[in-house]
């Protein structure tokens, strides 16, 4: 808990906007997960870059860590108080501060959800793609470095953040990046902060690249024989040329879980739900394309969604597969992770993963971005069972193993948090011990974030 002077000079920076009420402090110690920490000691609920840089101030004369929060959607910890602390909520900084039509950016406050972004961009022809699933907050997914569904066409948040504004741990505001398309202007510092998780500083606004709106669109779901035939058939699109928006991979049960919750109908096998962006002729190239190449690999009930509200049934639906999956095993919490692998070792890291979640006796469903060769493991466990757990964790840990085996990455949206901070070392050596060093540069008391993403 808080003494009663720091907190007596917390509230004087945000009066009855800094909370220490149960359940306050309850909503912001959950996670998406089952990975779990400590309650912070208080929350508070900045509205202005100047608050949030008296706050670090505050931070840091009274030694107290400082963890953001935007949306809590994050699977691995990344927001939990480990050791304490104050988390800055950043739901109150949620506006569209400008919108640049004519050199496709926008600025927005970190508050900002995904979602609320483009329904102010839709009378503009723009939008921004970048889709984790989750309705999550803009400056949570530049802290994480969130991709997801568009990733394969459209990048990541890497690809689609233009700059920042950043309060360090001294308080200190800096801007990184430009309105120009592009700079050999020393370090960059936008990439540095993005896929920082908080650990270097707070992002308090956000220059964001954004996409015209296509002319066309067309979705397709496909049932195919076996795994290997939906995974061979991604990689030969791709290897094809062949750009689709979206590119996601279903396996037989998480076609079951997604037919009971969401009312589907879908084939029981393993599905591709494929997304295409474009101009009406190419469109209706690239579409002939695929389900020449599909039908090769055995495809069956190859059908297209062309009508709007049919599309989005069929992507509700994918979005909804986690909750699906955990209502699949009532009362079970699940521990979720992901790899990413080079495109070449993607049926191999899917078979070999199937095969060793099968002999384990966990229900875990396997599902992904694969066009960019991303996959996870939704592994349900019954949380009162310390065995079932053990089992889910290690299976976990040798997917990471198989995914650095193949030359991929123990994480390819999920992030690190708390939950993998213990296989950094195995993915970066020695890389590893410079990111702290990076991180006690300009934390050199270790307040932001503590415990998350970078060694002790």
């Amino acid at each position: 808990m808080l003494d009663a002077a720091p907190l007596s000079a917390l509230r004087a920076i945000f009066a009855d906007r800094a909370s220490v009420a149960e359940a306050v402090l309850a909503e912001h110690a959950q996670s998406e997960s089952l990975v779990s920490a400590g309650r912070p000691d208080a929350v508070v609920f900045p509205r202005t870059t100047e608050e949030v840089s008296a706050l670090a101030r505050w931070a840091t004369a009274h030694r107290v860590p400082l963890i953001g929060w935007g949306a809590g959607t994050s699977l691995e910890g990344h927001a939990l108080a480990v050791a304490g602390g104050v988390v800055a909520d950043f739901r109150e900084m949620a506006a569209v501060v400008e919108i640049r039509p004519e050199d496709r950016l926008v600025r927005v406050q970190p508050g900002l959800s995904r979602e609320a972004l483009n329904r102010e961009l839709r009378t503009t022809g723009l939008m921004f793609p970048v889709d984790p699933g989750a309705n999550a907050s803009l400056g949570g997914m530049a802290a994480t470095r969130a991709s997801g569904t568009t990733a394969v066409r459209y990048g990541t948040m890497r690809d689609n953040v233009r700059g920042l504004e950043v309060v360090l741990a001294d308080g200190r505001v800096i801007r990184t990046g430009t309105a120009a398309p592009k700079s050999a202007a020393g370090y960059d510092l936008t990439a540095l902060f993005v896929g920082s998780e908080g650990t270097l500083g707070l992002i308090t606004e956000l220059t964001l690249r954004l996409h015209g709106q296509p002319e066309a669109v067309m979705t397709a779901v496909a049932a195919f024989p076996s795994v290997g035939a939906a995974v061979d058939c991604v990689m030969a699109t791709m290897q094809m040329g062949l750009a689709p928006a979206r590119i996601e991979f279903l396996d037989t049960d998480t076609v079951a879980a997604c037919n009971a919750y969401s009312a589907l109908s879908l084939p029981p096998a393993p599905q591709l739900l494929v997304e295409f962006h474009g101009h009406p002729q190419g469109l209706a190239e690239d579409v002939s394309r695929f389900r020449d190449l599909a039908a090769g690999f055995g495809a069956a009930g190859l059908d297209w969604a062309e009508r709007a509200e049919d599309r989005s049934r069929l992507w509700a639906a994918r979005h909804a597969a986690y909750r699906a999956i955990l209502a699949s095993r009532p009362g079970a919490r699940a521990v979720v992770t992901d790899l990413c692998v080079p495109i070449s070792r993607l049926a191999e890291a899917v078979e070999e993963t199937r095969a060793d979640i099968a002999a384990s006796g966990i229900p875990g469903p396997i599902l992904g971005h694969v066009g960019d060769g991303n996959f996870h493991a939704i592994l349900m466990v019954d949380p009162g069972s310390e065995a079932e757990i053990a089992t889910a964790k290690a299976l976990a840990q040798r997917m990471a193993d198989r995914a650095l085996r193949l030359g991929g990455t123990i994480t390819g949206e999920h992030g690190v948090g708390f939950g993998k901070r213990p296989l950094m070392a195995a993915e970066h050596g020695e890389g590893w011990g410079i990111m702290g060093d990076l991180k006690r540069a300009l934390d050199p008391l270790g307040l932001m974030n503590p415990g998350k993403l970078v060694p002790g």
